[in-house]
């Protein structure tokens, strides 16, 4: 027994020791702790290590509802060398860089609409292309009838800044030639295909597809195909039988979701409590989005293997309200299904027909 109190005695003043020690060097601790952070991720590419194939980042699955743990849409797509984002919503930009994105590759920036969540965070994103990418031409930026006014807009709200960086880091570093966004309105032709190929190499294709999304006209979703890999991105629209064509036999489908009944609960409550104009928005927006099991449906119809919903409505702020949120979507679509997260990477190897998920 006494050799147990003696070993007590010692284990606790080892403690005590270990404590007092920490508290002494604790600034060295966290200066060491830094300087290895910096040497493992200052400047490094993790997007070097991926295989061959498409890769895609979840850099935003929110919507305009406050949420801490959603940014607004925005979806980074590698496909190869080749680095694309579609839809840069507020904090998506954030979260490609702390993501590991190759932003210095980024080739060009594809909008599905012109709704603002869907494009505030360009600013962002055009700077962070222009100067960490030492660009020397615009950022291309394609999208739907309107893009040219909403890229002009921001070239004007950042020409004041441009300046000052230029004038800061010198025109090697900020080459004035590469600020801004270069606009490219992309014009699909009526009739009932409804699609436009948009980008074609030997090994990638990036097609528009026409979405409903009414009232706002043109909306889109993309469809990329690289070498044997592929994936389709809703947008913003309700359940389509266009896209679902355009999407037939794609690997991975990203689709939007908004849960009617769970909206509707809000807009009641918000009703009861006499904030009629919040009332009316919540009922509003049930006509031009897709409920979880319509995509379920859409992703049984396309016959493909993985389905994700992102643009999530509305907040989902337990893991728990998830299997809420879904439904019976299980029943409804016999691939696997995820809920999206900021985060979140899906990588296709070429050459395979493996789907792997990164946790966020």
């Amino acid at each position: 027994m006494i050799w147990l109190k003696r070993g007590a005695i010692v284990v606790a003043a080892l403690l005590v020791l270990a404590v007092l020690g920490f508290n002494l060097f604790k600034a060295q601790i966290a200066e060491r702790a830094f300087e290895a952070a910096v040497d493992r991720n200052a400047g490094v590419d993790p997007s070097a290590e991926l295989p061959d194939g498409l890769h895609v980042y979840l850099c935003g699955t929110g919507s305009p509802m406050p949420d801490a743990t959603r940014a607004g849409p925005c979806l980074g797509v590698l496909a190869g060398r080749k680095a694309f984002v579609f839809d840069v919503g507020s904090g998506g930009t954030r979260n490609l860089g702390s993501m590991g994105f190759p932003l210095t590759r980024l080739d060009t920036i594809y909008l599905t609409h012109l709704h603002s969540d869907h494009f505030d965070g360009l600013g962002e994103l055009l700077v962070l292309s222009w100067v960490g990418g030492a660009r020397s031409e615009p950022t291309p930026v394609r999208g739907p009838r309107g893009t040219a006014e909403v890229v002009g807009g921001f070239n004007a709200a950042y020409r004041l800044d441009s300046t000052y960086r230029v004038a800061h880091h010198g025109s090697h570093i900020a080459n004035p030639t590469g600020f801004g966004g270069a606009p490219d309105e992309i014009i699909i032709p009526a009739g009932p295909g409804g699609q436009l190929v948009v980008y074609e190499d030997s090994d990638l294709k990036i097609t528009a597809i026409r979405v409903d999304h009414t009232p706002i006209e043109p909306a889109f979703g993309y469809r990329i195909d690289y070498k044997d890999r592929s994936i389709s991105i809703s947008g913003d629209t309700i359940y389509q039988p266009r896209f679902v064509a355009a999407s037939e036999g794609v690997d991975l489908m990203l689709h939007e979701a908004l849960n009617k009944r769970m909206v509707q609960t809000i807009g009641a409550k918000l009703g009861e409590r006499g904030l009629a104009n919040q009332a009316t928005i919540f009922e509003d927006i049930l006509d031009y989005h897709t409920d979880p099991e319509e995509a379920a449906r859409a992703a049984q119809e396309a016959g493909v293997d993985h389905l994700v919903y992102y643009h999530i409505v509305p907040q989902l702020p337990v893991k728990l309200l998830e299997s809420v949120f879904i439904g019976d979507s299980k029943s409804i679509f016999d691939g696997k299904i995820t809920v999206g997260a900021d985060g979140m990477i899906f990588s296709l190897p070429a050459g395979s027909d493996k789907i792997t998920q990164s946790a966020p």
